[in-house]
């Protein structure tokens, strides 16, 4: 019998109080959690992220480099080397070579991702059946193209085209060609046996399943994987696979290539074509590693090639079966709809982010060791976060409307960038400064004073308005760029303050070509053409001022090198200039244009300029007025003024307008009659700012 005496709660009954207290609010979380997994799960809702949790973990697993295959590109390099036109067939002679190759090097199979559908020269196409016949091992690709036919010559149906027969007699066997990608282009499933769509009982094979029954014997054809699709486990990018280009496999000597390379691997010969043609579709798909731009398309033939040595290897990735994954969502479900309605708000929002971690790595360890995926996107992104919503709903709205509050108040007179920081922590109203890496943007508008001469204070007003207004949120905000204050016509910004920004230097180059781009404001019929400076240095940053009254600046004499930047505009008859170190940072990501050594005004050492000339679409117009003009300012840091001033003179005949060949020009007249110094090496000296 319990002791009367002991008054102390038993942590049970103090339980079931707790319990009882939030019983509606356990059961809301549980239903919302467990429900909106279920909908995302079972409806297209939720398709984004049951394919996201497919491709994700490719970008975390180490690169696999299967051996037994290589891909033999039908590329851009071998059309030009063979000398063979992208909309039509290609000699076959080249294939027989190829296949006489592949026969000497004791290939283990080859697989031709091209449907040789028709008869084209005989004697060439007998020599193609020759070789094929010889090898022994080769598979040809059939497809399946809508064909017109039917009431009205109405396309019905599809018709499977098969190689010609010459070809089909002496081939091993032929393969499907057709792959099934999602939306965007994106294949992620592969199909064994390929249905016509109008005639499920007609069925074809896929290329990767008749090339695992022809390479492993032991390979079992009434395997049940042959009638159902299954997902592809992605190696590696395409890059990163075994491949080279055709004109490469049939040329005689190549370094590349040498005997015996394709001796007993599969080989997968098909198109991969870079160059786009009008009016055709390339045969090319995304994959899990296409979130890299060098990445964005695998070629067909690869997808067929990976899909065999998932097949044959036995590592295609499985999806647990449906019922197993609707109990795991729901038990999930019940976990943290419950937990989050338990904990306290600020314990509650540390175990949510802290679960999106178990979650994840439970989902990785199955996926690389076990070959098996599950939606675990579902229940971090939809799941977590609900439940954590509804059972911090008080506390957060309360929160935000505070902030709100706050963030409207410091609108007033602060960027949006500065209004969320302060925000977040009030302390840095206060006075203080620190040192910090930035890159430090100055404009100014050419000639602005004899421009707005004369203007009406008003419509100056008013003109100057639109411009802070449109040069601000279009540019600086726009790549979340900081404005500090507002110097005339001149506005000083920087980035990577006071948030760190990992490519603040390339913000900043975007923020001025997007300068670059707007329409130009109008003052007195003219135009307003902006010029812009970049540097990126270490500057004092922060809250300069009095306890009452801060300024938000950076001061050192980083900040003045920007502003030189901007003033040597005038001088070199460019838009944008930015210092060597603003160009190291953003590297080849933009295209940009050497402009030599400057020494300017108030800096004892050199500082190396270049011109930002674009974005990399621009790299190939301005590619021969760069090339000419590093050509002539190598000269002339050569001393070489006579060659300089023909290679600049070549630059003008490129682009007649182009400012820094005029400058150099100019300056190597000065030169000449002066007196140079034994140690220069190109160095121009400016005097004034």
């Amino acid at each position: 019998m319990p002791d009367p005496k002991n008054n102390t709660p038993d942590w049970r009954d103090a339980l079931r109080r707790e319990l009882r207290g939030k019983a509606r609010g356990i059961v809301g979380g549980v239903v919302l959690s467990a429900g909106i997994g279920l909908v995302l799960l079972t409806t297209g809702l939720g398709d984004g992220l049951v394919t996201k949790s497919y491709d994700l973990p490719f970008a975390f697993r180490p690169i696999i480099q299967p051996q037994g295959v290589v891909m033999v590109y039908l590329d851009d390099a071998s059309h030009a080397h063979l000398n063979q036109k992208y909309l039509e067939p290609w000699n076959r002679a080249y294939y027989t070579r190829l296949l006489k190759r592949l026969t000497a090097d004791h290939a283990a199979a080859v697989v031709f991702d091209v449907v040789f559908s028709d008869a084209m020269d005989p004697a060439v196409d007998q020599q193609f059946a020759d070789a094929i016949q010889e090898n022994g091992k080769v598979i040809l690709a059939a497809d399946w193209n809508i064909k017109e036919y039917g009431v009205a010559g109405q396309a019905v149906g599809k018709q499977l085209i098969m190689p010609y027969e010459k070809f089909n007699a002496v081939a091993a066997d032929v393969g499907a060609d057709t792959l099934f990608p999602d939306a965007g282009e994106y294949i992620r499933r592969y199909k064994p046996t390929i249905p016509n769509e109008k005639n499920p009982d007609e069925k074809i094979p896929s290329e990767a399943w008749v090339t695992a029954v022809l390479v492993n014997p032991s390979f079992n054809e009434s395997n049940a994987l042959k009638w159902n699709s299954f997902w592809i486990n992605y190696y590696s990018p395409e890059a990163s696979l075994p491949s080279l280009s055709f004109y490469k496999a049939i040329a005689d000597h190549d370094p590349d290539v040498p005997p015996g390379y394709f001796s007993h691997k599969v080989v997968f010969v098909g198109a991969k074509i870079q160059t786009f043609l009008q009016g055709e579709r390339k045969d090319e798909y995304s994959t899990p590693f296409s979130y890299l731009p060098e990445n964005k398309w695998a070629a067909g033939v690869t997808v067929h090639a990976i899909a065999f040595l998932n097949l044959i290897r036995g590592d295609y990735l499985r999806r647990p079966y449906y019922l197993l994954e609707r109990t795991m969502i729901i038990t999930l479900g019940i976990l943290f709809g419950a937990m989050f309605v338990l904990i306290r708000p600020v314990m509650a929002t540390f175990i949510a982010l802290l679960s999106a971690m178990p979650v994840a790595f439970a989902d990785y360890y199955m996926f690389q060791w076990h070959y098996t995926w599950f939606p675990w996107l579902i229940v971090v992104v939809g799941q977590i976060p609900i439940a954590l919503v509804w059972g911090v709903a008080f506390n957060s709205l309360q929160l935000y409307a505070e902030k709100v509050r706050i963030e409207q108040s410091l609108s007033l007179y602060l960027s949006p960038k500065l209004v969320r920081k302060f925000a977040r922590d009030p302390k840095l109203l206060r006075p203080g400064a620190e040192k910090q890496l930035l890159t430090i943007l100055f404009t100014d508008i050419a000639g602005f004073t004899s421009i707005s001469e004369g203007m009406d204070p008003d419509e100056l007003a008013r003109l100057m308005n639109d411009y802070f207004q449109t040069a601000v949120h279009n540019c600086i905000h726009a790549t979340d760029g900081t404005v500090v204050k507002y110097i005339g016509d001149a506005i000083f910004a920087f980035w990577n303050a006071p948030d760190q920004q990992s490519d603040h230097a390339y913000l900043a180059c975007d923020a001025a070509l997007r300068f670059c781009a707007l329409k130009p404001h109008q003052a007195n019929g003219r135009d307003l053409i902006t010029r812009l400076g970049l540097h990126t240095g270490v500057a004092n940053v922060g809250n300069f001022g009095s306890d009452t009254r801060v300024d938000y600046t950076a001061i050192g004499e980083n900040i003045n090198l920007a502003s030189r930047m901007e003033g040597l505009n005038k001088y070199t008859g460019t838009r944008v200039l930015l210092t060597g170190e603003t160009q190291k940072e953003i590297g080849s990501r933009l295209v940009t244009r050497y402009l030599g050594l400057f020494r300017l005004k108030g800096f004892e050492k050199a500082v190396a300029v270049y011109e930002l000339v674009g974005r990399p679409e621009q790299d190939a117009d301005s590619g021969p007025l760069r090339e000419c003009f590093a050509q002539a300012l190598e000269k002339f840091g050569q001393r070489d003024f006579a060659a300089a001033a023909d290679g600049f003179r070549r630059a003008l005949e490129i682009s007649p307008d182009d400012g820094p060949a005029r400058f150099y020009l100019e300056q190597i007249e000065e030169l000449r009659a002066g007196q140079l110094p034994p140690d220069w090496k190109g160095e121009i000296t400016l005097k004034d700012k």
